[in-house]
């Protein structure tokens, strides 16, 4: 709630500075002498003395003032601490101060502002009569927008803003809603009230401007992203002020009646503005808003991997699979020559291995992969040798295989199909096929499922390895992989497309 009410204290105070600035701008920018013609004519109409600063300046200035410090009043202290709190009585005594101060300044400014009433009432207390009521309806106006805008808050955030702020394209709104609004907003008060085509041509710069930002933030940069090509970025760009210039020549030639030195000097600033200011900031944002994203995507992948890791360990390395990869190592060494012994035991050591030293970095040669893939399945086929209804199909292609991977993504299919798979009492089979292409990886895992297996997997949904790979996909390899697990009564297919890129003899 505090996050929200600073925002909201930051876009009124912007919108307080904007409309200073454009009182002040005009005071310094312009000749006194105009702005004298341009604001006082109805005081010369009623033969009334107009004076730019105290008949406009600055009764506007009050004006301008005391409705914003009204609105930070209320709004940010007030509310929050006496309404928010229930604490209505205390509340209402000190917004009604509030209110007539709010009341008493519209009023003393409208009888600046308004003087040339002066000329048409043929009393003082006429004309103060009159402002006084301008002053209540307004007084009435701004409360009744405030309550508006209040009761709109107020449902947004009890019923959409917490299902929306957790979506990232929800925040990028905001900023981008919020650049917008300004330049749009800086545009149109720099305008003169009395001069509309000036007025509307200056509004279409503000709306065409704010159009560019939305092209440059949505098109041009995500595409220089992908191709990362600086001289396509600049022939993009060059265009896009091409397209600017030629909008505003549109827009001169339909407001030519005004004058059109002043609409071609307005074209080239705003095609300089347009290159020099928008592009720039746009891509100040866009890289910010990028690096951010990558960092919270570094930090969920760091996050990720490190859970995955320990699961994966937690998982894997179980008292059943050691106790029984150890007592097949030791029947078989009843049975045979010490060497068959041994050469189980190195399998078994280099899975440890893999298990605790490769699994923690973040990316390995497929071969590594391959190996403890091949190494697990040498060790599962020792535990079912003796058992002919198993059959244990492995075809793997190591030709162009020459990528790296994250480790840690196709061992636990492999564990799932033994796990759910084997049966020493009915009929099993087991097919295993991996291939690679330059840019490609493609893994298949086929097991049958027996009735008791089937509802195991039910109750596990799949086991932990297949959802933490499942979820580490999405964070490694957004976009650049395909999943497709399915699964019948009796059979559980498993098919992996991964897109890693060139191998590392073709990236030349």
């Amino acid at each position: 709630m505090n996050k929200i009410r600073r925002a909201e204290f930051g876009i009124a105070t912007g919108i307080f500075l904007l409309l200073l600035f454009s009182l002040l701008y005009k005071s310094v920018a312009y000749n006194v002498f105009d702005l004298q013609h341009d604001y006082g004519w109805k005081f010369s109409r009623y033969h009334q003395v107009f004076d730019y600063y105290k008949h406009y300046l600055f009764p506007l200035l009050a004006h301008i003032v005391i409705v914003y410090f009204s609105f930070v009043l209320v709004h940010n202290v007030i509310v929050p601490r006496f309404y928010e709190k229930q604490r209505y009585l205390s509340g209402g005594l000190l917004s009604l101060p509030v209110l007539i101060v709010l009341f008493f300044t519209i009023w003393v400014s409208n009888t600046w502002l308004y003087g040339y009433l002066f000329g048409v009432y043929k009393t003082v207390r006429g004309v103060h009569t009159h402002c006084a009521k301008a002053a209540f309806l307004l007084t009435i106006f701004y409360l009744v927008v405030y309550l508006i805008y209040y009761a709109g808050r107020y449902l947004f955030l009890q019923y959409a803003y917490d299902n929306l702020v957790k979506k990232p394209w929800f925040r990028q709104s905001l900023i981008d809603g919020a650049v917008m609004a300004g330049i749009i907003g800086f545009w149109v008060i720099m305008t003169r009230g009395d001069d509309r085509g000036f007025a509307m041509m200056v509004l279409c710069v503000g709306i065409f401007c704010a159009f560019m930002y939305f092209v440059a933030m949505l098109r041009i940069y995500p595409r220089y992203l992908v191709h990362r090509n600086k001289k396509v970025l600049f022939q993009e760009i060059v265009g896009f002020w091409a397209i600017s210039f030629v909008w505003m020549l549109v827009v001169a030639l339909q407001a030519r009646y005004n004058g059109g030195g002043m609409y071609a000097a307005g074209i080239v600033i705003v095609t300089l503005v347009t290159g020099v200011a928008i592009l720039p900031a746009a891509w100040w944002i866009f890289k910010a808003r990028n690096e951010r994203v990558s960092t919270l995507q570094g930090l969920r992948q760091a996050l990720t991997h490190t859970e995955a890791g320990l699961d994966f360990l937690r998982w894997q390395i179980n008292p059943h699979f050691l106790f029984n990869a150890l007592n097949t190592l030791y029947g078989t060494a009843l049975q045979e020559n010490a060497s068959a012994t041994g050469h189980g035991i190195q399998q078994l050591g280099d899975m440890m291995r893999f298990m605790l030293h490769d699994n923690t970095l973040e990316s390995i040669p497929l071969e590594k992969e391959i190996a403890y893939l091949q190494n697990y399945i040498a060790l599962q086929r020792l535990r079912t040798q003796g058992t002919p209804d198993i059959i244990i199909d492995v075809n793997i292609d190591e030709a162009l295989c020459e990528h790296n991977i994250a480790p840690m993504l196709l061992i636990p299919f492999v564990e799932n199909a033994f796990k759910y798979g084997i049966s020493q009492r009915n009929k099993s089979r087991i097919n295993l096929s991996l291939s690679c292409t330059n840019d490609k990886i493609y893994f298949d895992v086929y097991n049958s499922i027996h009735a008791n297996k089937s509802i195991e997997i039910e109750n596990e949904s799949m086991g932990i390895g297949i959802n933490n790979v499942r979820q580490r996909l999405n964070l490694l390899y957004p976009g650049r992989h395909d999943l497709n697990i399915r699964e019948t009564g009796t059979e559980f297919f498993v098919h992996l497309t991964l897109v890693v890129g060139p191998a590392k003899n073709d990236v030349l």
